[in-house]
């Protein structure tokens, strides 16, 4: 069993491949402060339910964007399971993926694994849309190297401004209006939200179409995806579990 996990700025993924199959996932809130051991009792009662052992874990593999929770996870896994984790983004772990773009460095590691991931499952060129805190699109060229892309705010963000800065509007859930038109301050928002990502997605994905003249297969990932991908017309994939995946091929790569 392989344990992959992915930290994001807002949630925590994790999950165990067996036999190139994804059996399992978690889903959980970042917590920045926790102790190696924290973390370790954490995933003990995942892993309980499950009726997983640490001893059947036989390799691990980690891509992060929260720098401050590495030493806790490092330390974990060497304590607990006795095993040194492969880095996304350390120099001696290789994703393979070619990069065209003048500060690589600067890429996010869910960028790096999410294009690898989308290449391994579609070839390329690609159009690779993530929505998590923020919302990402990445585009991947013809000779499948990494060419740069888009980062805007993402929707839970977008949600929490107009909550927080405009008194009179409530706090809603995000889902999908009936009619564009809100006949409530509610409906309103909701449409604004859904409507507004959804041609922002469209606008920016005809945009680079018109600027690479080409025809690059368009993949949608991270917890909104299939919200958005519901009214989109340029979406044509939904792969919920494109990041760990992506993880997964990177670690069979170096094993």
């Amino acid at each position: 069993m392989i344990l992959v996990i992915d930290i994001g700025n807002t949630n925590t993924v994790l999950g165990v491949f067996e036999n190139d199959q994804l059996k399992h996932e978690w889903r959980l809130q970042t917590e920045r402060h926790k102790t190696e051991d924290e973390f370790a009792i954490l995933i003990k009662s995942l892993f309980d339910f499950k009726e997983i052992k640490f001893s059947e874990i036989k390799g691990i593999i980690i891509s992060s964007v929260v720098p401050p929770i590495m030493k806790a996870l490092e330390k974990m896994c060497h304590i607990y399971f006795n095993l040194t984790p492969l880095i996304v983004g350390k120099e001696q772990v290789n994703s393979s993926l070619e990069i065209k773009y003048p500060n690589p460095e600067e890429i996010g590691a869910d960028r790096i694994v999410n294009a690898v991931g989308a290449i391994h499952l579609y070839d390329a060129p690609l159009i690779i849309i993530d929505f998590g805190t923020a919302t990402t699109i990445c585009y991947v060229d013809e000779q499948r190297a990494y060419r740069g892309g888009i980062i805007t705010p993402g929707i839970k963000i977008s949600m929490d401004a107009l909550y927080n800065h405009a008194s009179k509007l409530p706090k809603i859930e995000i889902e999908k209006p009936t009619n564009i038109i809100g006949q409530s301050t509610i409906e309103a928002m909701q449409s604004g939200v859904y409507y507004g990502y959804e041609a922002q997605v469209d606008g920016i994905v005809h945009r680079i179409k018109k600027q690479t003249k080409n025809n690059p297969t368009v993949i949608a990932t991270g917890g909104l995806a299939s919200l958005i991908a519901s009214g989109s017309e340029t979406i044509q994939h939904i792969e919920t579990h494109l990041t760990l995946k992506g993880l997964y091929f990177i670690y069979q790569k170096h094993a």
